[in-house]
């Protein structure tokens, strides 16, 4: 069943996005604003086949943590399903992603549609101030960018590095930092054919202020919240946690499920 539910799904995207992505390509010229509000159908479908083709539904806990204002979320990544979901999830949110993904045929074109920041990420010191030239500018127009701190997707259990970019830019731009965990890797494994029925955790941790915090300090607090919250959410991933006794972790305090797209 796994197996049917994976590959009818793939053939159900394989079959809608070409022609969705032609047809958002004629509209090139609207403001960027509505050229995502034309995106998100094709979101709103996406998800839908990932709940009810899939078997995966998902909560969200935490929702309150959120700023009114702009903000620079740093996320846990473990698999595709965020880069998807979160579009819904955070509101007014836009991705920095690297600039090799315009080459994929469709996806990669509507990517260049979107008000995303794309940096060149084999270009050094430069790609940092890509992040935070174009990344203020998103803020200053009000929306909220997602940065995945590790840069790849790491798989339940693992940690990868923490880059600074995102860090540096809430920094530079005065904007706080709110920590995200998740746990999309225990159904949508990182390369994998084969999508798993279940339940998506994604947790939004307490906003953190960048006013007097060096890049540095608010990468580490954020990378705190987020690992340690991830163990709390998946403890049957680090079994040295579990031993642990009367450890009390910060966690998100209210769970909400995301609303059914209509």
């Amino acid at each position: 069943m796994i197996i049917l539910r994976s590959l009818l799904y793939l053939l159900l995207i394989a079959t809608y996005t070409p022609p969705y992505v032609l047809v958002l390509l004629c509209f090139f010229w609207l403001p960027v604003r509505q050229r995502r509000a034309l995106a998100m159908p094709w979101v709103d479908a996406t998800l839908w086949l990932i709940r009810h083709v899939l078997g995966i539904e998902h909560r969200l806990l935490g929702l309150e943590h959120l700023p009114d204002g702009p903000c620079v979320v740093l996320c846990k990544h473990q698999s595709a399903w965020e880069t998807i979901a979160l579009q819904r999830l955070i509101p007014n949110g836009v991705y920095i992603y690297k600039r090799e993904l315009h080459w994929l045929p469709f996806f990669g074109w509507a990517l260049m549609l979107m008000p995303f920041v794309a940096i060149d990420r084999s270009a050094g010191r430069k790609a940092l101030e890509q992040v935070v030239k174009r990344g203020k500018a998103r803020l200053e127009e009000g929306w909220t960018v997602i940065v995945f701190p590790e840069g790849t997707r790491v798989a339940p259990g693992a940690k990868g590095e923490y880059k600074i970019g995102g860090a540096f830019l809430a920094a530079k731009a005065g904007v706080p930092v709110v920590p995200v965990a998740l746990d999309s890797g225990e159904c949508w494994p990182r390369n994998a054919l084969l999508k798993r029925p279940g339940l998506v955790t994604v947790s939004i941790g307490p906003a953190i202020a960048s006013r007097g915090k060096s890049a540095a300090a608010l990468n580490a607090e954020a990378e705190r919240w987020i690992e340690a919250e991830t163990r709390r959410i998946s403890p049957h991933r680090y079994p040295e946690a579990a031993q642990t006794v009367a450890v009390e972790l910060p966690s998100a305090t209210r769970s909400a499920r995301a609303p059914r797209p209509s």
